[in-house]
């Protein structure tokens, strides 16, 4: 490994154009390549955000000895396939969220990251925001006493043709995966892996959801309740309710600049903690770190979490009667 740790985009598309700026605020990381099936978009991309390395198809990135870590920000169905083969040609991977769109192809990408020692993580840029490291180090110090229940939402009025990306099941769209993921995520950093999951939603006629009310339940009480939609806007708010007070997380939770604590007996107390960037150099920096210093996994965001939370998802998609589409096996 190089002093620099080198990273490459695997798939230009809205997301990354939102990641990219952030490599700039990162010690250590330097964006050096971006690949896409198609060269048009990839050189227009490497212009917009001065990248020196531009591949068409994802196999050549795969073979290019000058990058270390790719991040992998195809549609989700995508994700399989290009993170095996990143994982058996060596190179540490970030994979934007949701990881994959079943739990098979997680836990088999979770145990080719092992298998081959390299580096492995799901892109859950909330987990490294400083307000969330906050509500978690209050959590931990018992500011709230024991956790009970977790809430959160997050819904978009999308009024986009029936052609967009969020309405294909090809291209892994649907509420679940873009923003049912966040709320399950979040839920699951609090309280662990659920006995009880169900579900309530509503499907496009592409078969994919457009809008869902889950409820997860442990086995001594404690519960989530959690709404998303690509129907309806929702204010995009969380609470983390304990038995001494909760923690609010004021819209929109999944990147926030601030939390409020409510401790019982107490005034309500502002803790504002604002992000770097836009808030995906948190993320960008743990990879970093953790891959110049040979480990393969994060402990904020470790695999057996994604693991987890594909699980809960899973079962989601199954109660409301949603069947992902997989994409291919290999590239």
């Amino acid at each position: 490994m190089t002093e620099t740790v080198r990273w490459g985009i695997v798939g230009p598309g809205r997301i990354a154009d939102s990641v990219a700026p952030d490599f700039a605020h990162v010690p250590g990381a330097e964006l050096v390549a971006v690949a896409s099936r198609s060269a048009e978009r990839a050189e227009t991309f490497a212009r917009r955000h001065g990248i020196g390395t531009v591949h068409t198809g994802y196999q050549a990135i795969l073979d290019d000895p000058g990058v270390d870590v790719l991040y992998i920000a195809t549609p989700h169905p995508q994700h399989r396939a290009i993170s095996l083969a990143a994982l058996a040609a060596g190179k540490a991977i970030m994979v934007e969220k949701s990881f994959t769109v079943s739990s098979v192809a997680t836990r088999e990408i979770a145990a080719a990251a092992r298998d081959h020692g390299v580096f492995a993580m799901e892109a859950m840029w909330t987990r490294f925001f400083p307000a969330i490291v906050r509500l978690r180090e209050l959590i931990a110090a018992g500011a709230i006493g024991e956790v009970r229940t977790v809430q959160a939402d997050l819904g978009v009025r999308n009024r986009t043709g029936p052609d967009d990306r969020f309405l294909s099941p090809e291209l892994g769209g649907g509420a679940l995966f873009d923003l049912g993921v966040y709320v399950v995520s979040f839920a699951q950093m609090l309280l662990g892996s659920p006995s009880v999951v169900a579900a309530s939603g509503a499907l496009a006629p592409t078969g994919v959801d457009l809008e869902e009310s889950i409820v997860l339940g442990w086995p001594d009480g404690r519960s989530a309740a959690l709404q998303v939609s690509l129907q309806c806007a929702m204010p995009g708010a969380a609470r983390v309710i304990g038995t001494d007070g909760w923690i609010e997380v004021p819209p929109r939770f999944h990147h926030p600049d601030r939390i409020v604590l409510h401790a019982h007996g107490a005034d309500p107390e502002e803790i504002v903690l604002p992000a770097t960037g836009a808030g995906y150099a948190h993320e960008i920096d743990e990879v970093t770190r953790r891959v110049a210093a040979g480990e393969t996994e994060s402990p904020v965001m470790p695999l057996a979490d994604t693991v987890a939370v594909q699980d809960v998802m899973a079962a989601v998609a199954d109660r409301i009667g949603m069947i992902p589409e997989e994409g291919p096996a290999r590239l």
